[in-house]
Parts: C-alpha cells; sequence; structure tokens
C-alpha cells in the first residue's frame, strides 16, 4: 500500500516532470486569475492553477507562489515549493526556509528545502552548508555580477496576511438539558481553539493596524454548537460535535455559513460519566480544526482585499 506521503511525492514528481517540458514564457496578465483560482475549494483547480503559475517563470508568480506555501493541500504546497526553488529569486528565500523546517509535510519540507538550497546557490548565498571555499568563490561571483533576481535591488517578499479575521462570539445552542455553566465551558473551548489557530496561521492577522497597513476587511465569525450528543454505537459510547460558522463583515451584515462536525469515541466498558467533559472537549475541537482550514478557503472566495 502507499502511504499518503510517498503518494504525494510521486505526484509532485509527475507534475514536475510536466513542468519541466514547457517553455518558460512571461504572461504577467494572467496572473491575476491564476491567483483567484488559488482560492478555490477544489483542491484540483488549486492544483492546476500553481502548476500555470510556476510555468510562467515570471518574476509577477513569485508573489502568489509564495502564498501558495500555506495551501491546505500538500501537493499544491510542494508544487509551489519546488516552482520557487526554480525561479530563483533570493526573495523567496524566507518563506522557503520556514517551510522548510515548519511544515507538517514531509514531502514539503523536502521541496522547500531544496528551493531553499537552490535559490541560495543561484543568488551566492551561504546557506550553511558551503564550505570556505565555496564562500570566496561566492563572494567573488558577487562583486563581478549585477545582483541576481528581479530589478537590482530586489526586496524579500513579506509573508504578508491575505486575510484579517476576529472571533466575534461563541455560544453552545446545541439541544438538550445542558446546564448554563457546561455550555459557557463549551463556547470557550471553541473560541480559545480557533483563536489560537488563527494566531498561529502566517495568512491571517488579528490585529487592526497590520490589517490597515496591507488594505485588508475584517471578516467576523461566530461559531455555535448546533448538536452535542452522546449516544451508543454497538460496544462504543460516540460524542458528536456540529458546528454552525456564522461570517459577517464590518458592518455585521451576514456573508455565508459554514457547518462541519467530529465524532470521538471510546469503548463502552471504559465508559464513565468522569469522562464526559473530555470526550466533549475532545470531540468540540476535533471539530473545529476539521473546519479550519475549510474556513480559510472559503474567506478568500468573499473577501475582496
Amino acid at each position: 500500500m502507499v502511504s499518503r506521503g510517498n503518494l504525494i511525492a510521486k505526484l509532485v514528481a509527475a507534475a514536475l516532470l510536466a513542468l519541466a517540458a514547457v517553455p518558460h514564457t512571461a504572461h504577467a496578465d494572467r496572473v491575476g486569475d491564476l491567483t483567484a483560482m488559488l482560492s478555490s475549494s477544489s483542491e484540483k483547480t488549486r492544483i492546476s492553477a500553481v502548476l500555470s503559475l510556476a510555468r510562467l517563470g515570471d518574476k509577477s508568480a513569485l508573489k502568489p507562489l509564495v502564498t501558495a506555501l500555506h495551501d491546505p493541500s500538500a501537493q499544491v504546497r510542494a508544487i509551489a515549493a519546488t516552482a520557487l526553488g526554480k525561479l530563483g529569486h533570493k526573495a523567496a528565500l524566507p518563506a522557503l526556509k520556514a517551510a522548510a523546517t515548519d511544515d507538517v509535510d514531509e514531502t514539503v519540507r523536502q521541496k522547500a528545502g531544496e528551493a531553499a538550497a537552490a535559490v541560495a546557490k543561484a543568488n551566492h548565498i551561504d546557506d550553511g552548508t558551503t564550505s570556505p571555499a565555496e564562500k570566496d568563490a561566492a563572494a567573488q561571483a558577487r562583486v563581478q555580477t549585477k545582483t541576481t533576481g528581479f530589478g537590482r535591488s530586489p526586496h524579500a517578499v513579506t509573508d504578508r496576511p491575505d486575510l484579517f479575521i476576529t472571533v466575534k462570539g461563541a455560544n453552545d445552542d446545541s439541544p438538550g438539558g445542558t446546564d448554563k455553566a457546561t455550555r459557557k465551558i463549551n463556547a470557550d473551548i471553541l473560541k480559545a481553539n480557533l483563536q489560537t489557530a488563527l494566531a498561529k496561521a502566517p495568512q491571517v492577522t488579528m490585529t487592526p493596524d497590520e490589517a490597515a497597513r496591507w488594505g485588508l476587511d475584517v471578516r467576523s465569525v461566530d461559531v455555535s454548537v448546533v448538536k452535542l450528543e452522546l449516544s451508543q454505537d454497538g460496544n462504543y459510547m460516540v460524542m458528536a460535535a456540529e458546528l454552525r460558522l456564522a461570517i459577517s463583515d464590518d458592518k455585521g451584515k451576514m456573508l455565508s455559513f459554514l457547518s462541519g462536525g467530529a465524532k470521538v469515541q471510546i469503548p463502552r466498558s471504559k465508559y464513565s460519566a468522569k469522562i464526559l467533559p473530555n470526550m466533549r472537549k475532545d470531540a468540540l475541537e476535533g471539530a473545529m480544526q476539521g473546519m479550519f482550514d475549510k474556513l480559510l478557503v472559503h474567506l478568500r472566495q468573499i473577501t475582496t482585499t
């Protein structure tokens, strides 16, 4: 059986073989359309977009390719990393180095590391593995040649946010006789989980000043528990959580809704009332985490910056 990591690596390799056969020509006028496609909820569409951006071989593709390093799809991220390596612009180095160490997918980390090394080599930058002789040669090359990159003084591409999100509120509106204190605990779990995920996402800001700097419109999220139910399924006790996310603009106008859920289960023989709070917590956190990438993709579709 082929592992997920090996499958992603094979898919990326096949995509890049196809990419290598296509001449690099500049089509800057297409970049806007392809960048918009990166916000699609369809992974197939986003893969097509990032491959097309890679084929351009033009500086105008640099920024969206850097953004694609944060795509929910590991395949998209891996293709974007390799494309940036082939592009060779040193402005991509900060994002590539971050992906090489922080990405959750092994293939993406590998491709980003290879791309970072390729960019460093193309720009005569010491990546930490250069020998003294190679450093001397690189220094001489810098003296004898113009700056590699797009323009004489290329600036690093800021790993800038493209979404301004606030958590407006959280509530447990699930049916049943759950007491007020427990409902508050459930709501607090959701709110904290969402805020933590947003704070860790490099493409998201929660700070008004930073949002103003980049001209980002706020999107407020209300998260509600619409179901939190314990049931028995054969020899297991199952806790099912379902959430609804309501998204509004800066004037409070409702824009859209998202829904999703998760379940946790334990053997009936190990169940007791004492572990009920932990089952609720695990189900709520699982549901929120499962919806997070979906939320970011959806917000890009409905947000203009």
